[in-house]
This record gives C-alpha cells, sequence and structure tokens, in this order.
C-alpha cells in the first residue's frame, strides 16, 4: 500500500476523489451516500476479484508460475485489491485491481499467450455480468415477490451494481493505456515493442491514466458505451 500513497498522482487523485464526492451529496444527504456506497460494495469485490484472478490462472496454465508464487492464483480478494483502484472505483465509478505480475519468457508462445493473459480479465467479467443478469431473470421468474420487500430491493441493488461493476470494468479497461489490458492488447497485436518510444509511453501511463479520470475524460468516453452494454446484457433475458 506503501507505494501507491508515496505516489504524489495517486494522493491527487485521492484528494479529487474526496473533493467530488463531497460535491456530490456527502453533506447534502450523508446517509443515502453511505447506504448507496455500500451496496456497490460486493460487486466491486466480486469484479475486481474475477478480474485478476482471470489473468493469473490464465498466465498459470500457459506456463508461468510468478502468479502461482505470488498467490494470486486464488478468489481471496485480499490479494487483488489495489488501495488506489479501489478508491477510484467506489467514489468515481472507474477503477482497477492489483496488476499480476507476468514473465513473459516462462510462455511458449509470448506474444499470443500475453494476448490471452491480457484478454482474459474483461472476458470474464464480461461473462459473470451476463450469469448475473440471467441470475436476476431466474429471481424474477420464480420469486417475483420478493422483490417487493425491503430486503428484496436491497437485493435487486447488489444484483444491478454487480452487473454495472463487471462491465465497467470490462470497458475501463480496454482503453489502450498503460497498464491497463487494453494497451496490453493492442501492445500483442501490433508488436508494440519493436518502437523505441514504447517504454516511455508505458511509464507514463500511470501519470496519464490519473489526468483522464480527474478531468473526467473516461467519464465522458465510456458512460454512453455502458449504458449500450448494460441495456444489452439485460436485453439478453429481458
Amino acid at each position: 500500500m506503501r507505494r501507491f500513497f508515496n505516489n504524489p498522482m495517486a494522493i491527487i487523485l485521492i484528494l479529487v476523489m474526496a473533493y467530488l464526492a463531497l460535491r456530490g451529496g456527502v453533506i447534502n444527504d450523508p446517509v443515502s451516500w453511505l447506504w448507496s456506497k455500500l451496496l456497490i460494495i460486493p460487486g466491486i469485490l466480486i469484479g475486481l476479484t474475477v478480474h485478476e484472478f482471470a489473468h493469473a490462472f490464465v498466465a498459470y496454465k500457459l506456463g508461468d508460475n510468478t502468479p502461482k508464487y505470488q498467490k494470486r492464483v486464488t478468489l481471496n480478494p485480499v490479494r487483488h485489491i489495489d488501495p488506489v483502484g479501489l478508491i477510484a472505483l467506489f467514489f468515481i465509478g472507474f477503477g482497477w485491481g492489483k496488476p499480476v505480475e507476468v514473465n513473459p519468457f516462462n510462455f511458449k508462445h509470448p506474444r499470443r499467450d500475453n494476448f490471452l493473459t491480457d484478454i482474459a480479465g474483461i472476458t470474464t467479467n464480461f461473462i459473470i455480468a451476463i450469469l448475473v443478469a440471467g441470475l436476476l431473470k431466474l429471481l424474477f421468474t420464480y420469486q417475483a415477490m420478493f422483490f417487493y420487500t425491503s430486503g428484496g430491493d436491497i437485493v435487486l441493488t447488489i444484483i444491478q451494481n454487480t452487473i454495472w461493476i463487471n462491465l465497467i470494468l470490462m470497458v475501463f479497461n480496454l482503453l489502450p493505456v498503460p497498464p491497463l489490458d487494453g494497451f496490453g492488447i493492442v501492445t500483442e497485436i501490433f508488436d508494440l515493442r519493436k518502437y523505441s518510444w514504447y517504454y516511455k509511453l508505458y511509464n507514463a501511463g500511470f501519470p496519464i491514466l490519473m489526468v483522464l479520470i480527474i478531468f473526467n475524460i473516461t467519464g465522458r468516453v465510456l458512460l454512453p458505451i455502458m449504458d449500450v452494454l448494460y441495456s444489452f446484457v439485460l436485453g439478453i433475458f429481458f
């Protein structure tokens, strides 16, 4: 955790998120704000955990023992939580887990296996979103009256949040900005490592990502996509 909070960009991000939270309703209605945030925690834990687990599992199966040695091939959320990414996801809706470290020299086919490892997380988030939407359909089909109770309303909100968070993680991580999965996918497709500017861009990735978040560029670009995807996933069953 220390390495994040020693990063000036991380501190700036946390301060900005605190400001956005205060402006967004903490002062006006702190109870409602806190309650709404509590109801997204299950979705966050599920989404981050399955995303990073998928990276670790695929890399391990393709021959890299690094995730296994670092105890990342697990569904224990504690192993996959990145403090800054968690705070970002909690407060502003876009975030990330602790990146899974991979040694490509352990792969038989480095470019292909790197690509499969990179795409595993976002693919798993999409699958989970669809499965949870299917669960929602089953509950509506066989226990519809449950949703008219106070407990049912809470469960409904948690399920909807879980679908949304998994889709957020999928779409956000597709951004071609290091160290997000989208950049790794583009790197393997176009073999970007052969260019002299690759490592300079990779090292500048975190500041670039913070600027995109702080100035809400991610929100303006991704939220319209999210609305379409959310409707699509629910439309499979409803």
